[in-house]
């Protein structure tokens, strides 16, 4: 009914040592992949010109990196409505893989900056600070 478990291969050579690469953790990976969702959310925060925001995102980058993120210094020329868009996106994309890690304190903040940019698509006024851990 089952297939039978398969010996190793025959392909893998006796010296191929298996510390010969780094391997980093689930840990790391999803550390990796919510710090760079953050940075990508930073740049369009930074555009959108919500500083607070900003400096939320920053310190979240910052834990989970180790160092200081760098600062978004172009402007793409894209409409603001379109910017909430990619935002609102990228912080749901956060937010998963915040929320799969568990970061309690990064999903609240992309929780947070979905909730603003939602409003902000709706032409609701927002709450300064909204998603603050």
């Amino acid at each position: 009914m089952y297939e039978p478990i398969r010996p190793k291969s025959v392909h893998r050579m006796a010296d191929d040592a298996h510390d010969a690469y780094p391997h980093r953790s689930r840990e790391e990976e999803l550390d990796i992949q919510l710090a760079g969702h953050l940075s990508a959310l930073l740049a369009v925060t930074d555009e959108l010109g919500d500083t607070e925001a900003g400096e939320q995102i920053a310190r979240q980058v910052a834990r989970l990196r180790g160092t200081p993120p760098a600062r978004h210094a172009g402007l793409s020329g894209s409409p603001a409505r379109d910017l909430h868009r990619k935002a609102h996106a990228l912080a749901g994309r956060a937010l998963l893989v915040a929320a799969s890690r568990p970061d309690t304190a990064a999903a609240i903040l992309a929780a947070g900056r979905m909730d603003a940019h939602t409003a902000a698509l709706a032409g609701e006024p927002t709450l300064a600070g909204a998603g603050t851990p």
